[in-house]
């Protein structure tokens, strides 16, 4: 499906936007930085009491498209709450993630549109509501509400532009996903009518998904929040004003361009904390920091790992252009940790938790890398999630390991009867952690499990963590490994600054990825993206002996025996035959190396593209060979099993009684578990 792509136009502005000091806030003297094409202004009015928010909104549609559309296609995000029919649901079951027993009455959440007003230029309105239907485009399921059709009395033409009023009630619900209330706490993402976007296809405006996130256009929030004046709040943008209302309310105005959505948190024991970020050659960032009052210790933990993030996140691809940022710690229990949203994002951390196993700097810089990596680049996360996900991974983990080398194990005791992690943690710290390593272990079982080509919400239901996070991950990593860092720097730099504030394919990046490394590259995306082979090499037998020539030859005329010939070496003199056979024991190639290590330390390095299902290397020389390894830099990350990629020659037992000893061992260990079969 072709798409518009602003992002090549729109990009220069945003340097120009950094270096003439734009405000965040919208105003006649900004300088857009993206097309604009969706801009909303709210009012929205929370009720503690009944658990509801009253919302009035309008909005402004540009299209940007070679099309005219007489519908407008709006996803309703809450309704997947609604009842236990919803498509959301039905997936999440299907992911054995949903328990709905204990689910009360009063837990369900929803979101209904009362009206919709087209609004002229003239002040004039008309009523749309009766147009109203919702549509499953992507299921059939009649009983999902979360993709609502507005009929428009006459078609916007390309370049046309045309108001929409709405105004709807939702019911906050318990938290089934990140978006909820738990006590006193409430977090609140996309709880309003929100725009699909329309491409050169027509409108792309997916059900709620259980295992996708989001996909919509840029443009300016308005924002104002009524709620009672205890809570402190946090939201997408710059808080501009702060208005009493005389009757325990307090409303709120947010306002933030160049956005493709609008989140908030309120709570009346968030405790906040502010710094800045500051680093040469990057804009200033202000850091606002909501934390729970227990976590407090950790309050410089998060602050120095969203400052990593930024730092090189800014530096590896391309600065932040917002000037702000809103980090939440949210409440126990709450289900709303580790999620991002424009300007503002999620972390999550425990009461007791020790610095050195990555928490919570780890979901700290992964929910702050999301700023560039979905924030700055919009990709279509119904349809191509990996495309930030798997971006956003890698960097995550080479942010770590550059502002944070030493990652040890960690292990929690204490666990509850229910399930979950304990509450006691012991760090190990003599024993280290590659967080590469662990990311294949979490992968190896499902990464061939669906070809990542096809459309996230459409993955096998298990394998959306594998797909769209760990295999993008560890191809980027044999990427880099393959063409060098500094040439993987700037495929993404590249790609970061073609298509800021646009809604980039995986083709775009596939296209840049070739151009930067001056490369063809589609045999291996063929096999990462567009196929589900597993990539596995192993050395399977190693030998190495002395050879001395054996049989006859003529000299002189006369057959002799070749030990008898005057060229015979001696016994000291008889090189050894090393012989290596390497197998690709899995249904994807790629190019390896493979080593040779002798006795004396001398090593032999031969290249093998690594199409053919084995290999046999022969080398002849005065040493013994000690071991074999194939792949022995570890270029291919994707490699699934790593144990078999090396093997040692086979030492004989230098004395018969040890040889003999070691088997009779076996015999009794055979013995042995055979009689307790019987017992």
């Amino acid at each position: 499906m072709q798409r518009l792509r602003f992002g090549s136009s729109f990009a220069p502005l945003l340097a120009l936007s950094l270096a003439t000091g734009v405000a965040a806030a919208p105003s006649a003297r900004d300088v857009p930085l993206s097309p604009r094409n969706a801009s909303y202004a709210i009012e929205l009015r929370l009720d503690p009491r009944l658990q509801t928010l009253e919302g009035r909104q309008v909005l402004t549609w540009t299209n940007r498209t070679a099309r005219a559309t007489g519908e407008l296609w709006f996803h309703l995000y809450w309704n997947a709450w609604r009842n236990d029919r919803s498509t959301w649901l039905l997936e999440d079951r299907l992911r054995d993630r949903s328990d709905l027993d204990d689910v009360r009455d009063e837990d369900w959440g929803w979101i209904d549109v009362r009206s919709t007003r087209l609004l002229d230029a003239d002040g004039g309105e008309l009523d749309l509501t009766p147009s109203q239907r919702f549509e499953a485009p992507d299921d059939g399921n009649p009983d999902d509400r979360t993709v609502l059709v507005v009929t428009l009395p006459r078609p916007v033409p390309p370049g046309g532009t045309i108001r929409v009023e709405q105004t709807w009630q939702a019911r906050v619900p318990r938290t089934f996903a990140r978006t909820g209330r738990r006590g006193e706490f409430y977090f609140i993402a996309h709880g309003f009518p929100k725009l699909g976007v329309l491409e050169h296809g027509g409108w792309n405006c997916h059900q709620f998904h259980a295992g996708t996130e989001f996909y919509s256009d840029y443009g300016v929030y308005d924002v104002r929040i009524t709620l009672p004046e205890r809570f402190v709040v946090g939201a997408t943008g710059r808080r501009t004003a702060t208005e009493p209302n005389g009757d325990g309310t307090v409303t709120h105005r947010f306002q933030q361009a160049d956005v493709h959505g609008f989140t908030w948190t309120a709570s009346p024991d968030y405790v906040v904390r502010e710094a800045r970020f500051e680093e040469p050659g990057l804009p200033p960032i202000e850091l606002r920091l909501l934390i729970q009052p227990e976590h407090l210790a950790q309050a410089e933990r998060h602050l120095a790992a969203a400052r990593a993030a930024f730092r090189h996140y800014g530096t590896w691809y391309g600065p932040y252009p917002y000037g702000h940022v809103t980090i939440v710690d949210p409440a126990y229990g709450s289900g709303a940790g580790g999620m991002e949203y424009p300007t503002l994002f999620t972390c999550g951390t425990r009461l007791y938790n020790p610095f050195g196993a990555d928490s919570p700097e780890s979901v700290t810089v992964h929910e702050a890398g999301h700023q560039f990596w979905y924030g700055i680049v919009g990709n279509n996360e119904f349809e191509h999630a990996w495309l930030d996900e798997g971006l956003n991974t890698f960097s995550t983990y080479r942010t770590l390991d550059a502002a944070y080398p030493a990652r040890v194990l960690s292990r929690r005791y204490l666990a509850p009867p229910g399930g979950g992690r304990g509450f006691l943690p012991l760090l190990f710290r003599e024993v280290a952690v590659s967080r590469l390593a662990e990311r294949v272990n979490r992968s190896r079982s499902l990464i061939t499990a669906d070809v990542p080509a096809r459309p996230s919400f459409r993955y096998y239901p298990e394998a959306h963590g594998a797909l769209s996070y760990g295999k993008p991950a560890l191809w980027l990593v044999t990427l880099e490994r393959h063409l060098g860092w500094d040439t993987l720097q700037r495929i993404l730099s590249t790609f970061f600054r073609r298509h800021a504030f646009g809604h980039p394919t995986p083709d775009d990046f596939f296209a840049i990825a070739e151009e930067v490394s001056g490369r063809e590259l589609d045999w291996f995306f063929d096999q990462v993206h567009r196929g589900s082979g597993s990539f596995d090499y192993a050395v399977t037998d190693v030998s190495s002996r002395k050879v001395r020539p054996r049989g006859w030859v003529e000299r002189d005329g006369e057959l002799v025996r070749i030990e008898d010939a005057p060229e015979n070496p001696g016994d000291d003199a008889v090189p050894y035959r090393s012989e290596v056979v390497v197998r690709r024991l899995g249904d994807a190639w790629f190019p390896v190396d493979v080593l040779l290590v002798f006795e004396d330390g001398h090593e032999i390095r031969e290249s093998w593209d690594g199409r053919d299902r084995w290999r046999l290397v022969v080398v002849e020389r005065e040493a013994k060979l000690d071991h074999a390894v194939v792949d022995p830099g570890h270029v291919l990350a994707l490699d699934i099993d790593r144990v078999n990629n090396s093997r040692r020659v086979e030492r004989r037992a230098r004395m018969p009684a040890v040889k003999w000893g070691s088997k009779w061992m076996v015999w009794l260990q055979d013995l042995l578990a055979a009689f307790e079969f019987f017992l």
